[in-house]
């Protein structure tokens, strides 16, 4: 029955997804341009030796590639539960979904799974496009740490959207968490420069974001192919976050759907 429903949410998504067929391909058209610039901005460092970029192998563009690539997750997680709460309270249909038997926590869960599925494909695509054009090595890939890292990712930034749908369920428009987590991770989360470059004091506000770990451990394992030991600090502070912030993420959500029920604004938009 859960599988059933799940199954539901994603057919309705794919295709409402794929009935816009240039938005569609746009995007992935925008992923070979985002590609192709950051190797160009990568070619300007040549063959020269970048301390910061040591820890990771060296070359930058290997480093942005992967943090490009998986900060899209981020942008899934924060934008997927908050984006299909506004768009059912547009559509007039989020009160009658709320009422049915199904569970809170299987509906949140599946109207992000569409979104998830599609951004997994990105990535996939960033990373082909990576090897077989542009001459990134990971050969030496760890393959079962990259899995691992990625469910406990995805854990963590789903977290962070719920938590961020449920501002939308009550507030409507105007969202804190996702601007707060959309722009501090961009500047300190390690997508675009290693957070060494940082100056000590914002590297301490880089250490409460796990997308911090989430990318550092990625690109050690797919680069590097570091084994489950070396990944082990990361992959437990993966592990931290997403036992606090799940449950506290899911009681949020609740409340915030308790309220939307006493305040009688689940059909208001």
């Amino acid at each position: 029955m859960i599988c059933q429903k799940a199954w539901v949410f994603i057919k309705r998504d794919f295709t409402l997804a794929t009935s816009y067929k240039f938005s569609f391909f746009l995007q992935i058209f925008g992923i070979f341009f985002s590609v192709l610039t950051f190797y160009f901005i990568a070619r300007m460092f040549g063959a020269a030796t970048v301390p910061y970029l040591e820890p990771y192998g060296g070359d930058y563009f290997s480093f942005v590639l992967i943090g490009i690539a998986f900060s899209n997750y981020l942008w899934a997680g924060l934008g997927s539960f908050s984006g299909s709460i506004r768009n059912e309270q547009m559509m007039g249909t989020l009160e009658a979904m709320l009422v049915t038997p199904t569970r809170i926590s299987l509906i949140i869960t599946a109207s992000a799974l569409w979104n998830f599925i599609f951004t997994s494909f990105k990535v996939l695509i960033y990373l082909l496009m990576g090897v077989s054009l542009f001459g990134v090595d990971m050969g030496n890939a760890n393959l079962f740490a990259t899995l691992i890292i990625l469910v406990l990712t995805i854990l963590c930034f789903s977290s962070l959207g719920i938590i961020s749908a449920s501002f939308i369920m009550v507030l409507k428009q105007g969202d804190p968490v996702n601007w707060v987590f959309n722009t501090m991770s961009g500047l300190l989360g390690g997508v675009f420069y290693p957070i060494t470059v940082l100056p000590s004091w914002l590297q301490n506000f880089s250490h409460v974001l796990p997308i911090t770990y989430s990318l550092r451990a990625m690109r050690h394992a797919l680069l590097q192919g570091y084994p489950l030991s070396d990944l082990l600090p990361d992959i437990l502070a993966l592990v931290l976050f997403s036992a606090v912030m799940l449950p506290f993420s899911i009681m949020t959500f609740r409340y915030a759907v308790s309220r939307a029920k006493i305040d009688g604004s689940l059909t208001q938009y």
